[in-house]
């Protein structure tokens, strides 16, 4: 892994599970890391954590819940206005829900958190992060995403779940969405100082899926024990975000042990990539 004193890194979902850890590693490699998370109680007892560890490092938080988007557009002004420079934004945040519930956006809550508040975040930061970048030594998106993303489906016409929805088929659809626009994003970040790559992590036994109730909660709790350790499910997070062997590497998706893997036959097709950036952006407002 590279040095990273003198780099900010901004770790969505850095309270719990593999954030924390990427924030902890990341820390002891020397980055500046700002967490970006929604539960104040969380985020102090995660920075109490931290800094009990390594009293001297350098980090800080900004408040953001990813189920109101106005939260996230605070957020992402907040993030501007503090730091002139952010080398790496690690978008971690992500959350699975059995039943449907819409936000106070209107939209559906899986699809928001997990694909509309990460794609916001990541445009309200690109001119930060483009200014950050170096030819030498670049700037990095890097998308958590999951293997899992191979049975996900894109349906253009109802992506919020409307017609039919389980907790699994909109949380692998949502993570097809975070291939996909990776993908996009760094065709249209060619030539420029910025990457942009994503993962999967592994099935982590951290707090992941405990926000459900029945047997989908009870189940995940029961195998949690023969799962990876948080520490070993930041691997690719950390790797991606820090190692010099991935400089100026980008649009490619990484598996749990940071090794380039092909990503599934439908995040790769280019035109359907390209109409889920074009309605993201209409949903969101953006030009």
């Amino acid at each position: 892994m590279s040095d990273m004193n003198g780099r900010t890194v901004v770790i969505t979902g850095a309270t719990t599970g593999i954030g924390k850890e990427s924030a902890r590693q990341l820390l002891g490699m020397g980055a500046d890391v700002v967490i970006v998370a929604r539960d104040p109680a969380k985020i102090d007892a995660a920075e109490k954590e931290l800094l009990s560890e390594r009293p001297s490092a350098r980090l800080s938080h900004v408040r953001c819940d990813f189920a109101s988007l106005q939260s996230v557009r605070a957020a992402g002004a907040e993030l501007a206005a503090r730091h002139a420079e952010i080398h790496v934004l690690l978008n971690n945040a992500g959350a699975l829900h059995t039943e449907r519930q819409t936000t106070e956006d209107g939209h559906e809550l899986t699809f928001q958190t997990n694909h509309l508040a990460s794609f916001l975040l990541t445009h309200l930061l690109l001119p930060t992060l483009r200014r950050s970048g170096t030819p030498s030594r670049k700037a990095r998106v890097v998308n958590v995403a999951s293997r899992i993303h191979t049975r996900g489906k894109i349906d253009l016409g109802d992506l919020e779940s409307t017609a039919r929805y389980t907790g699994m088929s909109a949380y692998a659809a949502s993570k097809l969405m975070n291939v996909m626009t990776t993908f996009a994003l760094s065709r249209r970040l060619a030539g420029e100082p910025v990457t942009a790559n994503c993962l999967h992590p592994g099935v982590i036994g951290s707090g992941f899926g405990h926000n459900n109730r029945g047997l989908f909660g009870l189940g995940v709790k029961l195998v949690r024990p023969f799962l990876k350790t948080p520490a070993q499910g930041a691997r690719a997070n950390v790797f991606l975000s820090s190692a010099a062997e991935v400089e100026g590497v980008t649009g490619k998706y990484f598996d749990d042990a940071a090794r380039e893997r092909r990503a599934g036959r439908t995040a790769r097709i280019e035109a359907v990539q390209n109409e889920l950036w074009d309605v993201t952006e209409g949903l969101l407002g953006l030009s």
